[in-house]
């Protein structure tokens, strides 16, 4: 995708330097900044401290990570020292301990010294995939909006919803419940975005910040008026990420999503997740039972950061001194409340049946009883 006209990737190796950089998307939708990551504690706070963000976006930096690693000391010792340090840095991400563990399962086998050059061409491989999982989801995704816009008075746009920033810039281009608008804004079918700001790190100025560089209509709205705009016709469809799915369907995503599928469910509007296939954690049957959720740090609920009147950008706290914080990074919405799923390999039932059928290679290779 562009920004200011100029083609980016969330993620890219500096042709130059053959530096790894990323955007850093502490500072947007505010300023946008690109840094550079060297070290695997470089690496790991990237992905710990969410200067890189969303599940797919997530594996390609640690993947990245692995290969920059590999090119200072490849020994089978080192490799697994890798693995965990950045498996560690999120829990809930199921791309994160797949790309690391498809890294390992390569690098393992083959002698130390042309581990630097797979990992290299791993790493770039990944990133490469993503790119077209995400395009695939897009054009699938089409389909569904297209479906919308055919039964609606001409001019009249497609009313979206979306949670959290399932965009590009959580992945390594297209971005995943973004690409079907992406797709459709580029197949000339007017929408509208409703935007979840998506407390309590507002994910939603991301997604309004791609949208709006994208030239799509959108609207930034409270993670509390979704329910209100659906009880008076506002939405058609909503459309979210997921951060893991599991084998029979049950959705893990940001904070809130749950929430946004009951009201959907309410109002009978179809509630759709762009799902890309690395994903899927066939080993997991119940969400909400067996998948962990992360618990982030208080400050992320009791400040929120913004641009000063100044110009500056800078935390200010909203709790009052000494209240107690929670913060749930992820809530898990049940399969039953979930339309259907849209994959690059096209949209199914979010069922287990559903998804083998899609996906057999994948549910054969990685299924619980292995």
């Amino acid at each position: 995708m562009k920004v200011d006209g100029v083609s980016y990737r969330s993620i890219w190796r500096d042709a130059a330097s053959d530096e790894v950089r990323i955007i850093d998307q502490r500072w947007l939708p505010h300023e946008f900044r690109v840094a550079a990551l060297n070290t695997l504690e470089e690496f790991a706070g990237a992905i710990r401290d969410m200067w890189v963000r969303g599940a797919p976006l997530i594996g390609a930096t640690a993947a990245y990570g692995v290969a920059s690693e590999m090119a200072k000391n490849a020994s089978d010792s080192h490799l697994d020292h890798v693995h965990a340090v950045l498996n560690a840095t999120r829990p809930t991400a199921i791309n994160l301990a797949w790309a690391l563990d498809r890294c390992r399962t390569a690098l393992r086998p083959l002698p130390e010294h042309e581990r630097a050059m797979a990992s290299r061409q791993l790493a770039d491989a990944i990133a490469d995939e993503d790119v077209e999982i995400n395009r695939q989801i897009g054009l699938h995704g089409l389909s569904l909006i297209r479906d919308i816009a055919s039964q609606k008075p001409a001019g009249e746009p497609v009313r979206l919803l979306t949670h959290c920033n399932a965009g590009w810039l959580a992945t390594v281009d297209w971005g995943t419940a973004t690409s079907p608008m992406y797709q459709a804004a580029d197949a000339g079918i007017p929408l509208h975005v409703w935007v979840d700001e998506t407390r309590p790190r507002n994910q939603g100025a991301l997604t309004a910040w791609e949208l709006g560089s994208h030239g799509i209509g959108h609207s930034y709205i409270t993670d509390n008026a979704g329910g209100h705009l659906m009880q008076h016709g506002l939405v058609d469809m909503v459309i979210t990420g997921t951060d893991r799915t599991t084998a029979t369907g049950d959705v893990c995503n940001k904070i809130g999503t749950y929430l946004k599928a009951l009201a959907a469910r309410d109002n009978d509007i179809p509630f759709y997740v762009a799902l890309p296939s690395p994903t899927i954690d066939w080993r997991v049957a119940d969400g909400v039972g067996e998948i962990p959720i992360e618990d982030r740090p208080a400050t992320e609920v009791s400040h929120i950061q913004g641009r000063a009147p100044d110009g500056g950008i800078s935390p200010v706290q909203v709790t009052p001194e000494g209240s107690a914080v929670g913060n749930p990074a992820f809530d898990v919405t049940p399969a039953r409340l979930v339309t259907g799923l849209i994959t690059e390999r096209g949209v199914c039932a979010a069922s287990e049946d559903a998804l083998t059928a899609l996906f057999p290679d994948l549910a054969r290779a990685n299924s619980r009883a292995s």
